[in-house]
């Protein structure tokens, strides 16, 4: 795929992704919170062939603006900054992780630029989201000694002198439990991670789940949930989402993990394709 940079100015910086293909716009929205957006390469390909899909890297990290403030609030800013410099009136957007979180906050906040959103093994928005099973379930799939070295890594970058790099150990230690077959998974991409702006997001997210609990009625937009069936992310974190939600639908993907376009290629695309005809 030939992609094109874009660039959108916001009121502390510019935020840089990339654009290609042809058919209904589609923005993609990467996890983490603060993670690198080239992970989602393999779907944005996926997608690319009948969707004009958009990606960009979310403020934090470079090259878009490392600056905060990092809240779900300025995140919904960015993305239609986004969308404002694509010249997309609306788009489909296609989040995964923290990513589908904030597709489904941006359809609460913003339903005039959402035309429908898929949340891809998303972190959910009843409860805490499914991030206390989701924890868990990560370290529990790891050996002991593994499992010891993440939690020391988790709470040094927790602590007021912690380094990005202490979180990117964590997340290098556990990458193997984020899929269905543990001894059978693809190397981890290269990462980078703004411990700051992971910080700041999930204080704001954790602070806003009540608040976008209750709005979940409002969405009128299609909404699709796409859940690899032996996800670490709690299956409840799309269906008890999905079920607050007016028509929204959950696709279980059998024998995927939490990337689930890496275990089951093509899968996120068929359920795009089914909800864009619905």
């Amino acid at each position: 795929m030939d992609w094109r940079d874009i660039a959108a100015p916001t009121l502390d910086g510019i935020l840089v992704g990339r654009v290609g293909g042809d058919g209904p716009p589609v923005l993609l929205l990467h996890g983490g919170p603060s993670l690198p957006y080239d992970y989602l390469a393999p779907l944005a390909e996926e997608l690319a062939d009948g969707y004009t899909v958009a990606w960009y890297q979310q403020r934090s990290l470079t090259p878009s603006v490392r600056t905060g403030p990092f809240s779900v609030e300025q995140h919904i800013i960015d993305l239609t900054a986004i969308l404002d410099a694509l010249g997309w009136e609306r788009a489909w957007l296609v989040g995964h992780s923290w990513g589908g979180h904030l597709a489904v906050a941006t359809a609460v906040a913003r339903p005039d630029r959402v035309l429908g959103v898929m949340a891809v093994d998303p972190l959910g928005a009843v409860g805490d989201g499914g991030a206390e099973e989701f924890g868990a379930t990560l370290v529990g799939r790891i050996s002991p000694e593994f499992r010891v070295r993440a939690e020391e890594a988790d709470r040094r970058s927790e602590a007021e002198d912690g380094t990005d790099e202490d979180a990117l150990e964590a997340l290098r230690l556990v990458w193997p439990a984020y899929f269905s077959d543990p001894a059978n998974v693809p190397a981890m991409p290269p990462m980078a991670l703004s411990l700051e702006g992971h910080l700041g997001t999930w204080e704001s997210l954790i602070e806003g789940l009540p608040a976008l609990e209750r709005s979940l009625s409002s969405i009128t937009a299609p909404t699709a949930f796409v859940h690899g069936s032996d996800s670490p992310m709690p299956l409840t974190a799309s269906t008890d989402t999905a079920a607050l939600i007016p028509g929204a639908q959950v696709d279980i993907v059998s024998g995927a993990g939490h990337f689930v376009w890496y275990e089951r290629p093509g899968a996120v695309r068929r359920s795009l394709d089914q909800l864009t005809a619905s």
